[in-house]
């Protein structure tokens, strides 16, 4: 390491050497051997960095925005545990991921890895798809989150005009993505102000996430009027079948690991942090999840009701729960429109992080050349954030969502490629860790030990399994409303990312490029 006025740290004294090292943060070391000047602020606790992973996965988004389907087409007991097999192994490749990146503490995370667990040969092209499929991933889930809170809002204010029964507005789907637009702009607001502002945010979102299903579990057992008994029985009996491809679960878990993965540049000693929030946000999700899904479902005791277009909420079925279930004790729903609003509120959070975690892989992956105008969208401000990044990831969000305005099925097919897309680019660095890497690999301060490659290999078939079942018809016979459209989505992005590489990319593109000299 080359020292102020031209000083070879070499030639100091070895007591100052050792100073000099307990000084650096353990994680910009890494980042300095692996080839990359420190550019962003690294300003992120263990906390901070964990409340950002914590805030994506922010289960009331999750469960809120998903119940319908998983209620529809798996039933309750498949909602119920569904979410805690998925979880478990969700946690094993959250292990993997985990040891992976206390190795590589990079902002590029997942294509980063690729390329140096491929080995050379094969590095330029696994970084080019685990790198494009990542990006779209993302993209996908920030108009996923964003176009659920507009649509939530839209019930809100359907239920505050008196619901659908009682002549409320309820808007078009022009509206909806005019309130889209209107958030993604916010939430390029507030990602282009520091790092330690945004972190601010992300604490507070995680905390609002915990008490505020804390809250609903609370006001829901007050609420509910079927003891446990019955209604644990219920459960079981209103369930024929587990369509574990259709439950909450796996759809939204799969986005667990974003935030840990491209913040780790802006994170203390990120090698070791890092592998903590990923782990740790995992965890804390499946116990919380699982307290709002039980909460939940005890107090659904009429299904077709709350999944009829025409009933208050227009369908929307835990807003219907939170609506009927202040309705029928108090005489009105005004708690369940604040309860709505708690949530929103927690929608709202998980967009801003989601965004945050785009820049960053947007950021990383111009910095290698990856992208079209790299140049352009590699730059940072003042303050340290690659600002130009964080308004193509809304930009971005914004196009995929206009898919709505001709099919809700293009919408569909479009933000599916959230969930494969993203499955597909944690598998492949976990696959070539155990294979073209399992002798090379140089594990750092967090590792499974001897029990690298077994974790890896189970994670690499949960991802294959559920892929394939997430690709199935959700119901027979198969209509319009069935087909399940994501194999066109994600292999049309498929085509597109190997079409580009065989055409041009292969000529150019050489993985991940060091800005700093050896």
């Amino acid at each position: 390491m080359e020292l102020e006025g031209g000083k070879n740290e070499s030639v100091l004294p070895s007591h100052v050497q050792k100073q000099i090292h307990n000084s650096v943060d353990s994680g910009h070391a890494r980042l300095h051997e692996l080839g990359y000047k420190q550019e962003l602020k690294r300003d992120l606790s263990v906390l901070s960095n964990f409340a950002f992973s914590f805030s994506i996965i922010s289960v009331l988004t999750g469960v809120t925005t998903l119940y319908n389907t998983g209620l529809t087409f798996g039933g309750p007991v498949s909602m119920v545990y569904g979410w805690l097999l998925a979880g478990c192994f969700t946690m094993v490749v959250g292990l993997s991921m985990a040891e992976i990146c206390s190795s590589y503490p990079t902002s590029g995370g997942l294509y980063y890895w690729s390329a140096k667990l491929a080995g050379p040969g094969w590095a330029p092209f696994a970084s080019w798809i685990t790198g494009w499929f990542n990006i779209v991933g993302q993209w996908a889930v920030t108009t996923s989150v964003d176009f659920s809170l507009a649509q939530l809002i839209q019930v809100i204010i359907l239920l505050s005009t008196g619901g659908k029964t009682g002549g409320g507005y309820e808007a078009s789907k022009y509206v909806v993505i005019a309130l889209h637009g209107g958030i993604l702009l916010l939430h390029a607001l507030l990602n282009s102000l520091s790092i330690s502002l945004v972190s601010f945010f992300g604490q507070l979102a995680a905390a609002w996430n915990v008490l505020g299903t804390k809250n609903f579990l609370l006001l829901l057992n007050i609420n509910v009027k079927l003891p446990l008994v019955p209604s644990l029985l219920y459960l079981i009996a209103t369930s024929s079948t587990f369509q574990f491809c259709s439950t909450i679960g796996p759809p939204w878990i799969a986005t667990i690991n974003l935030a840990v993965n491209h913040h780790t540049e802006e994170t203390k000693n990120a090698d070791e942090n890092g592998p903590k929030g990923i782990i740790s946000s995992i965890g804390i999700s499946i116990i919380i999840g699982w307290g709002y899904i039980l909460g939940i479902t005890f107090s659904v005791t009429d299904i077709p009701h709350l999944l009829n277009p025409d009933n208050d909420s227009g369908g929307y079925a835990i807003a219907e729960i939170f609506y009927q279930a202040f309705k029928s004790r108090y005489g009105h729903g005004v708690g369940g429109i604040i309860c709505l609003g708690i949530v929103a509120v927690a929608i709202f959070f998980c967009g801003m992080s989601s965004i945050t975690s785009n820049s960053r892989m947007a950021y990383a992956f111009s910095r290698d050349g990856a992208m079209p105008l790299s140049s352009f969208w590699h730059k940072v401000n003042k303050q340290e954030v690659p600002i130009n990044a964080v308004w193509l990831s809304a930009f971005m969000a914004f196009c995929m969502a206009l898919t709505s305005l001709g099919s809700i099925v293009a919408f569909e097919a479009m933000v599916s490629i959230a969930t494969i897309g993203l499955y597909i680019a944690y598998a492949m660095p976990i696959f070539f860790r155990v294979t073209l890497a399992r002798k090379s690999f140089n594990p750092g301060p967090f590792n499974l030990g001897r029990f690298g490659v077994l974790v890896g290999w189970i994670a690499v078939l949960w991802v294959v399994t559920i892929s394939v079942l997430f690709s199935l018809p959700v119901a027979y016979p198969i209509t319009e409303e069935t087909l399940n459209y994501t194999p066109v989505a994600v292999g049309g992005l498929l085509i597109l990312t190997v079409s580009s590489w065989i055409l041009s990319a292969r000529y150019w593109f050489k993985g991940p490029i060091k800005n700093i000299d050896s």
